[in-house]
């Protein structure tokens, strides 16, 4: 019986010392991989910083772009008609989000909603002042048509969303 005694006293130590070495391992294990992944994420954030700032100004240059403001004045022509002024700032509001639409990744839904909101609402200024002038009015009467409607806007669409992205990019630091 005192053998039995000893092997049973054995083993029971025996596993005793594996099943606190599986648990020091274990806890080692997981706090290496808790470890690695914060490791990841700060990597990560090291690389995605810099492209989220990135699109904050990507973003805001292009509601800059597309204020009527600097539009209008970039899309002027002299000998040009109010349709044919008409059809170029849409064009341009067109191509200037579409060059900026993959930015929506790195900001929120609420900004990027905003940015949407600005945009639909300086077509929205622009398709109806074309319509309060003719069709072959020299271009100038439209120019100043948006100007007058934009100028009645307080605050503007654009700036509220320049504002939102200011206050959401300082939040990055």
């Amino acid at each position: 019986m005192n053998e039995i005694g000893t092997i049973l006293l054995v083993l029971l130590v025996g596993i005793l010392v594996w099943a606190t070495a599986y648990y020091l391992l274990k806890l080692f294990f997981e706090r290496e991989y808790k470890n690695v992944i914060l490791e990841t994420k700060k990597d990560n954030k090291k690389l995605i910083l810099p492209l989220r700032l990135q699109a904050y100004e990507r973003l805001i240059l292009l509601l800059e772009r597309i204020s009527p403001n600097s539009l209008v004045i970039r899309a002027q022509n002299i000998n040009s008609t109010a349709f044919n002024l008409h059809t170029e700032l849409l064009s341009i509001i067109r191509t200037e989000f579409e060059h900026n639409l993959s930015q929506q990744l790195y900001i929120s839904k609420e900004a990027w909603n905003l940015i949407l909101n600005a945009k639909e609402n300086v077509i929205k200024l622009i398709n109806l002042s074309a319509q309060e002038i003719p069709p072959d009015a020299p271009a100038t009467q439209l120019s100043n048509r948006i100007f007058t409607a934009w100028i009645q806007i307080n605050p503007t669409p654009t700036s509220v969303a320049i504002d939102f992205l200011k206050d959401e990019a300082q939040k990055l630091f």
